[in-house]
């Protein structure tokens, strides 16, 4: 730490000594002719002959990651958005400003113009002709940032991140392609773009805690959203029949490798449709999606390589626990669930119903060998209050959950339009939290009214956008693919 403020005092004092030069530290607007990525594409495959015969000259900014000083010549090297490329400072072209060059170090951002050359080692540099000092930084550089050491410090600052490590700054500019590639293929298909409200009076949607906040101009207390599905719904009884969000949740609940708080979340409901035309849906969507951004079926993730490829497997929930050793018989009996759980070391409370209970079991037992593509379908009525029960099995609903590399990516379901069984799946919801469940749905008497003008059969679905980046970009903890994740204050 010592040193650190050692260096920081130097950078201090040539700060000091660059405004006596008359050298602006913080400097004016920049423009620019290329970036880097520009320059090696146009011009990355030109010799060192075809260079000195037709000079090119290009002005570009950016920051220096890299220097070396000769005395009376530098080598340094320039990154921008794009990429990076080496710069040549000389002191018999540059002159006087050779003394501001002296003055410069590792994340100083410059502006500069000059010519296309190749060194003795045949690397694409610029020649300096002119440049100027745009930003003077005043931290220098960590040398060593990777490694899990620095994993918490790489979070929270994650804006040194993102300068010394082109691989998290290339997982940005995938999420942004993801999140584009979403919204061309849903607009493709005639959906249309909608914005719900991020406070409710009543959280809705998810079995979640909400965070609380508080409305100041009308004295009320308000949750931010656990889920949009509730609104997104109300726009269908509008006559809106297909429509999606990108949207923000808060859920008040624990941080892991796979959860977040604060989180993003595709949505989207079509009218007239079930859970059966959404997997078909789905596996065209991810295939979209990794073949646009990724450029193949087959990505890798950790030691695994997931395909892709449709059709995907898809298993009732009580078949994939009896596949993996869960007896039948505790199935539909919820104590011999309970006892079943507890004597398997599952973390199961005694007011839990049958439906969580083989919801945990299946957490432990099932979900972390579900590597490759895999639909789960069919879940107990008590663990989906707004889907629609199956018609030749009224215990279980018409529900399926998607599971990538051990993930729950996606949750969909054939939309509840019954008024009626509505009010009565909130009742036993309003039940459950009553008895402790702090996580069960509240009664939402303007959503039962909604239905009751009428909603069309319909299907929906939600897919976490950070899990979903998570597995295109091959990253292991959902905090690589959230730009700034919550941390607790620094000591």
């Amino acid at each position: 730490m010592e040193e650190v403020n050692d260096l920081i005092k130097q950078r201090v004092q040539k700060l000091d000594d660059l405004r006596e030069l008359d050298s602006d530290p913080y400097g004016r607007p920049f423009d620019t002719t290329h970036d880097t990525k520009v320059i090696h594409s146009q011009y990355g495959k030109l010799d060192r002959e075809s260079l000195e015969k037709s000079p090119i000259q290009v002005t570009i900014a950016g920051r220096i990651i890299a220097m070396r000083n000769f005395g009376k010549a530098a080598f340094a090297h320039i990154q921008d958005s794009a990429g990076r490329i080496q710069v040549y400072f000389r002191k018999d072209i540059l002159g006087k400003k050779f003394s501001i060059m002296k003055k410069l170090d590792i994340g100083d951002i410059i502006g500069l113009n000059g010519i296309l050359f190749r060194t003795k080692t045949d690397e694409l540099t610029v020649e300096v002709k002119g440049f100027e000092l745009l930003t003077k930084s005043l931290r220098p550089l960590p040398e060593k940032w990777h490694g899990l050491r620095d994993i918490e410090q790489r979070y929270r600052q994650r804006y040194v991140d993102l300068i010394v490590n082109p691989e998290v700054r290339e997982i940005v500019r995938k999420r942004s392609r993801i999140i584009k590639s979403i919204r061309d293929f849903l607009e493709s298909r005639d959906f249309i773009e909608v914005e719900t409200p991020m406070m409710q009076q009543i959280p809705g949607g998810a079995t979640a805690r909400p965070f609380i906040t508080h409305h100041n101009a009308l004295g009320i207390d308000l949750y931010l959203r656990i889920a949009p599905e509730l609104y997104l719904k109300r726009l269908l009884v509008g006559g809106f029949e297909r429509i999606f969000e990108l949207n923000r949740n808060f859920r008040n609940e624990g941080i892991s490798t796979k959860h977040n708080p604060e989180f993003t979340m595709l949505e989207f409901y079509i009218a007239y449709k079930d859970y059966n035309f959404l997997m078909p849906f789905t596996e065209d969507l991810f295939k979209y999606l990794a073949e646009t951004v990724i450029g193949s079926l087959k990505i890798p993730c950790g030691d695994d390589t997931i395909d892709l490829t449709p059709p995907w497997p898809r298993i009732p929930l009580y078949d994939a626990l009896v596949r993996k050793g869960v007896p039948e018989d505790i199935l539909r009996d919820r104590e011999r669930a309970f006892s079943w759980a507890r004597q398997n070391g599952i973390a199961v409370k005694p007011e839990d119903s049958c439906g969580k209970i083989l919801d945990e079991i299946f957490k432990e037992k099932v979900e972390p060998y579900l590597i490759q593509p895999t639909f789960i379908i069919d879940y107990p009525v008590e663990l989906s209050p707004l889907a629609k029960r199956k018609k030749d099995n009224p215990e279980l609903v018409e529900r399926f959950e998607l599971f990538i590399a051990s993930r729950e990516i996606v949750n969909a379901f054939s939309e509840l339009n019954d008024p009626a069984e509505q009010k009565q799946r909130f009742q036993s919801q309003v039940e459950a939290k009553e008895k402790g469940d702090e996580e069960a749905h509240r009664m939402d008497e303007d959503y039962v009214r909604a239905l009751e003008y009428g909603m069309p059969p319909a299907a929906g679905e939600g897919i976490g956008i950070d899990r979903l980046v998570m597995l295109l970009t091959n990253s292991a903890s959902i905090r690589d693919v959230i730009i700034f994740p919550q941390l607790k204050p620094e000591k």
